[in-house]
């Protein structure tokens, strides 16, 4: 009895496992020291479908175990599948059993886990330098990721015999290996050793020590046939060899996320079975293992699946046990079997029953760090650390297409081991890709890794590059007849990897993959010979053998075992974490392209997998229905309710079943490439390319359309992209209306089409005439037409966007909306107002106001009401202000429209009519600078508003003034309006601030003085009997002359104006001299001459003017006959001031001083040059004379000073 027993009989209560139960994760670590020796090993349990272990139960001495327990053969999850056959273990790996555990970890796939595998697999791999036996293993690459499944070439030529395929494999195989390797039967030795190990683990958790007889029905020997047949059953799933109809009726029965088709990452209890046949057809794709075990050893990190059975009991938790006939000593081989699946396990104890013809001997128990040192079992774990590197590192230097299938294969009794890609040779074939049992496993492998990282939100766009190679590896695999659902869905996410409405991130993109790698590829650039070691003859990669021709076939070959027990002999040429750089470009229109290829492989997919007898005639999508606005508002208004309708889904499935996945696919199809034309659309419109831009929106509320027919309930998100796509529509037909001079070009624009379009479209139309947004995309020649579809297609987009459905998802939308409703309604307005302003130009006799005006006045002025209206819900005061300038000046043209005109055509009074329209134009722009408040808020629109009330205040009072309703009004009265309507617009009249219209501001101002001035100079001379009031008038006149003059001269390019103003004002002077003494009439004549010697000033600048060198920005000459007209008042007026002064001067009674006598022959000198000038002469002459005189007085008079006064 061992110390074990002997603790057990003692009562030492056994700890509890490590295990726990429904996926439970359990972590260990062990570390195996052997001398200097030491391996790093770390077990987490991902999964256990294992209750927590039991207590080994040891058996009395003697007991005999080729006599089978009570429980023998019957189920036990404390055994699991271990149990459940006289095998005892589950040796022999099922095929896909690596693809079973990748679908249930599709987190790890890729980027975490180097190998995933059945764990026989790895200890046959890493005893390949210890052992003679044969090696086939299918080698799968997935990122990082290895995958790894037996491949047993003869059972698959056994199953494959029946259908002929694989005839190409069957010939290399028999001509690459040992014809002496066959399959061998197993003895009768080898079943009783089997049978006895699983009488002996049922015993263990029996536990009563005793045999029991055994049910007729479960005889051993009926168990042994068995299970031999089960040896060489059938274990490969059919799926993968089935016919094109099959193939289409389980894809059919796939069920298809919201997103991306095949759902998102299968959990334990829900894999991919789904997409394959049940039953047996489906097995080998099952987790089936007891638990799945994240093992990292050393560096290396490996998703394994086990079976081993684990016990309570002994000195650890947990132990493994094992059943040895006590005459056999244990080899190298069983040694590393022991030590790795402990390790693999965490198991720290190993428990022998030794036992000599099926008759229990002792137990005897080892830590799994001394299994290394057993007796004739002693082996390196180092040695067995480097066998595994080297391993890995081989198989990834060379794996390194995804979606290929390799095989590692070690013929029986050889020292060389080879890598072929079967995928490669059987291309080389000329057989079908669908012909490898691998190819459908490994694409949805990549497309489950694919899509898992495309749903993970956090994930970095830099894995992009990583997710396409993936996608597009996943479609060369797969055939578009037999897979199309898998195809729609793959191509459908490369469109979602095109980020359209955001720019690529910097250091996201580039332009193409990197140089040394293809998009199935994932090794670096080839290696210079002279980087590699000078005895590695490329690290054993090739080499010659002695079957040339075979070898030839192969990707690599290691030359000798031995060599795999050299550390670091095999060099990792693969990249640790592969990342392609994102072939996206910065160029819009680029992406977009890209999106809508990877849509229109998707759609072809869907199409095809759609019975033919549904396939309907395609319409011509070069055949619009005519919309034509001249043939009345009915066609518009429909073509509104269309737009409309398109808002509101409609069923017109064709060969489609709804909630199948083709109809789902296309819907996210057609919605992808509904977005990637609005993209395009847009990018077209910021280049001013509005043809184009038509003609992508118009293919982007095609593909909306077509979604609606697919479609029995829209998002919300739906309906909000559809408004943004009227949006933009509205803005193109906008645009078009502004730009009619380059309609030729935009036609051309608009009607090219590409190869792809039209095979899109020709998709489109197997569920819609996609015709609903004719009326909206048409390229009218109608400016006004196009005007008024974009207000159209404004107002359906909010019509969408109020919906109750939409309503609470885009008030930023809405307020985008209502501006361009607020901006197009003006644009309308504008329009129709211009289009009255040119009827009343055109008129050839002016005469009452036609109907045809009057309508295009409501038309315009119901546009800025709606237009103001829209402004006002979005609080946005400064558009509002200006629809309120405009609705202004539109009642400034119904004004100009009803002047009143005589019977001899010529201007007639100041009518009532005109006085109502300007006054409400002043209300209008009263009203825009209330919405504006300050000038602060926006100082454009201000000056703007500022300066049209400025005008239509000046205007008011110039009509008045110039036209006088004196039939209606009494002078006075009138006086009075004119005096507050100009000095109202010489309040809006902004004279500091420096802007473009300081000029403007500063010559209306002194008009407005003049004119005041003139009004003042007439009052005064036509008012009697008040002298107040006359006093009051000669002062106003004096002050307005004034003013007006000093602005004339500020504005230096007014000559004319001034020397009308001063001329004016030296008539009024002269009125006033009437009735004056004569030391008062010497002094007024004197004032007089003061002004009139201004005028020097103004025929300099008429001199300049002539001769051209005044202000060479405007070198244009004055109108000389004003020039003239003026110098006939100014010359009688010079003459006469100096005729009086001459007179009153000589007959003065003092003795004149020597001052005025200078002044007397100066003005003498001045008269006399005066009467003696030609009237003939050349105007700048006589300006010249003028200006020679003018300054003679100037340089006598000084500064001021006059001379004589009484």
């Amino acid at each position: 009895m061992s110390s074990a027993q002997e603790n057990r009989e003692d009562g030492v209560p056994p700890d509890r496992g490590i295990e726990e139960v429904d996926g439970g994760d359990s972590a260990g670590s062990t570390k195996t020291c052997l001398g200097t020796n030491e391996i790093k090993s770390r077990a987490v349990v991902k999964y256990s479908a294992a209750p927590p272990p039991t207590t080994y139960a040891l058996l009395q001495e003697k007991t005999d175990l080729k006599l089978p327990p009570a429980n023998w053969l019957r189920e036990s999850p404390q055994l699991g599948p271990a149990g459940s056959t006289v095998l005892g273990s589950s040796s022999k790996s099922k095929p896909f059993s690596s693809f079973g555990m990748a679908y249930d970890f599709i987190d790890s796939i890729g980027d975490d886990v180097d190998v995933v595998s059945d764990s026989e697999n790895i200890k046959k791999l890493l005893k390949i330098p210890y052992s003679k036996s044969h090696v086939s293993m299918a080698v799968h690459r997935v990122g990082r990721t290895l995958l790894l499944d037996e491949l047993d070439i003869q059972e698959l030529f056994m199953r494959s015999s029946q259908t002929g395929d694989w005839t190409w494999l069957k010939e290399f195989y028999q001509r690459l290996i040992d014809q002496k390797w066959q399959r061998k039967k197993k003895s009768k030795e080898h079943w009783y050793q089997k049978a006895i190990l699983s009488k002996f683990l049922y015993y263990s958790i029996n536990g009563d020590g005793a045999a029991e007889p055994v049910p007729d029905s479960d005889n051993p020997e009926e168990r042994d046939d068995e299970c031999g047949a089960e040896e060489f059953g059938p274990s490969w799933p059919a799926t993968f060899t089935n016919t094109a109809s099959d193939s289409e009726e389980s894809a059919e029965s796939a069920p298809l996320d919201s997103k991306y088709a095949l759902g998102q990452v299968a959990s334990k209890e829900q894999n991919l079975a789904t997409l394959f046949n049940e039953g047996e057809n489906s097995q080998g794709l099952r987790n089936d293992f007891v638990r799945n075990i994240l093992w990292t050893f050393e560096d290396i990190h490996m998703l394994v699946g086990s079976n081993m059975p684990i016990f309570g009991g002994g000195r650890y938790p947990a132990v493994s046990l094992r059943l040895r006939d006590n005459n056999k000593p244990i080899n190298i081989l069983t040694g590393i079997d022991y030590w790795l699946d402990n390790l693999m396990c965490n198991v720290p104890e190993l428990v022998m029953c030794f036992h000599v013809n099926g008759i229990v001997q002792k137990y005897e128990m080892i830590k799994t760090e001394d299994i290394p040192d057993l007796e004739n079992s002693t082996f390196s774990t180092r040695v067995v650390k480097d066998i595994a590197q080297n391993i890995l590192s081989f198989l990834k230097s060379n794996c390194t297409k995804e979606g290929h299938t390799y095989w590692l294969f070690k013929a029986s009794g050889s020292d060389i081991v080879k890598l072929y890609d079967l995928t490669t040779l059987c291309e080389e074939a000329a057989e079908e890709k669908c012909q490898n049992p691998f190819t459908l496993p490994v694409a949805v492998l990549l497309y489950k890794v694919a899509s898992n990282m495309m749903l993970k939100k956090i994930q970095n766009r830099k894995h992009y590059g990583t997710i396409r190679t993936l996608l597009l590896n996943c479609v060369k695999l797969l055939d578009q007849d037999r897979h199309p659902q898998i195809i729609a869905s793959a191509h459908y996410m490369l469109a979602e990897l095109f980020q359209l409405d955001e720019p690529p991130e910097e250091g996201v993109g580039g332009d193409s993959l990197p140089a040394g790698g293809s998009e199935d590829s994932y090794s670096d650039d080839e290696e210079d010979p002279e980087d590699l070691p000078e005895d590695s003859d490329e690290n054993g990669c090739c080499g010659t053998t002695s079957d040339p021709q075979d070898d030839s076939k192969a990707v690599a070959i290691i030359k000798s075992v031995g060599e795999l027990s050299v550390p670091e002999k095999y060099k990792s040429t693969h990249q640790i974490r592969p990342i392609y750089a994102f072939p996206v470009s910065q160029d819009k229109e680029e992406r977009c392209r890209h999106v809508l290829s990877y849509v229109l492989k998707g759609l072809k997919a869907v199409d095809g997998s759609i019975k033919k007898e549904s396939d309907l005639p395609a319409a011509d999508p070069n055949t619009p229905i005519p919309l034509k606005y001249e043939d009345g508002s009915k066609d518009v208004e429909k073509g509104m309710a269309l737009l409309l309708d398109r808002g509101r889904p409609s069923l017109t499935h064709q060969g489609m079943i709804p909630g199948s996945w083709q109809h789902r696919m296309k819907q996210q199809l057609f919605f992808k490439a509904s977005k990637a034309y609005y993209v395009l659309s847009d990018a077209a419109t910021n280049l001013r390319k509005y043809g184009r831009a038509l003609r992508y929106i118009k293919l982007a509320l095609q593909c909306h359309d077509a979604y609606c027919s697919v479609s029995s309930v829209l998002h919300p998100r739906v309906l909000m992209f559809h408004s943004q796509c009227l949006s933009l529509c509205g803005d193109i037909q906008l645009m078009l209306a502004q730009n009619a001079s380059n309609r030729a070009a935009y036609l051309e624009e608009y009607s090219y089409q590409t190869k792809e379009d039209q095979e899109l479209l020709h998709s489109l139309h197997r569920e819609s005439s996609c015709q609903a947004f004719n009326m909206a995309t048409d390229l009218a020649t109608d400016p006004e037409y196009q005007l008024f579809v974009s207000s159209k297609c404004y107002e359906a987009a909010h019509e969408l966007l109020t919906s109750r459905a939409v309503k609470e998802h885009g008030p930023e939308q809405l307020a985008q909306v209502l501006k361009r409703l607020g901006n197009i309604r003006n644009e309308i307005g504008v329009f129709y107002m211009n289009q009255a302003a040119a009827m009343q130009t055109e008129k050839e006799v002016k005469k009452a106001v036609s109907v045809a005006e009057q309508e295009m006045w409501k038309k315009s002025f119901s546009c800025f009401e709606k237009g103001m209206k829209d402004f006002e819900a979005i609080k946005d005061s400064t558009n509002t202000s200006l629809l309120l300038c405009n609705t202004g000046r539109l009642m400034r043209i119904c004004a100009q429209a009803h002047c009143a005109v005589s019977d001899d055509q010529s201007r007639g009074e100041f009518s009532p009519e005109e006085a109502l329209y300007y006054n409400k134009a002043i209300d209008y722009y009263l009203r825009a600078m209330r919405s504006l408040a300050t000038r602060e808020n926006h100082p454009a629109v201000w000056d703007s508003v500022n300066w049209e009330l400025s005008t239509t205040y000046f205007t008011l009072a110039t009509l008045l003034q110039d036209y006088a309703p004196l039939s209606r009004k009494a002078q006075e009265q009138i006086e009075r309006e004119v005096t507050e309507a100009m000095l109202k617009s010489l309040k809006y009249c902004d004279l500091q601030t420096e802007s473009a219209r300081q000029p403007l501001y500063q010559y209306r101002a002194a008009t407005i003085h003049h004119r005041l001035a003139s009004m003042y100079h007439s009052c005064f001379r036509n008012q009697v009997g008040d002298e107040h009031l006359r006093k009051q008038h000669r002062s106003l006149a004096e002050l307005h002359y004034t003013k007006a003059a000093r602005l004339f001269v500020s504005l230096k390019d007014a000559p004319c104006e001034l020397l009308r103003t001063l001329l004016e004002r030296v008539a009024f002077v002269e009125f006033t001299m009437a009735g004056q003494c004569v030391g008062a009439k010497l002094k007024t004549l004197t004032g007089a001459l003061d002004i009139l010697m201004e005028t020097h000033h103004a025929f300099l600048l008429v001199r300049k003017e002539l001769t051209g060198t005044f202000c060479q920005e405007s070198p244009e000459t004055p109108d000389s006959g004003e020039v003239m007209q003026l110098i006939g008042v100014f010359e009688p007026s010079f003459s006469f001031l100096m005729l009086q002064l001459v007179k009153l001067m000589t007959g003065m009674k003092r003795k004149p001083s020597n001052k005025d006598e200078d002044l007397l022959k100066t003005y003498k000198n001045v008269y006399s040059k005066l009467l003696r000038a030609e009237k003939t002469a050349p105007l700048l002459s006589r300006v010249d004379l003028f200006l020679d005189l003018l300054q003679q007085l100037i340089q006598q008079t000084g500064s001021g000073d006059h001379g004589a006064s009484s």
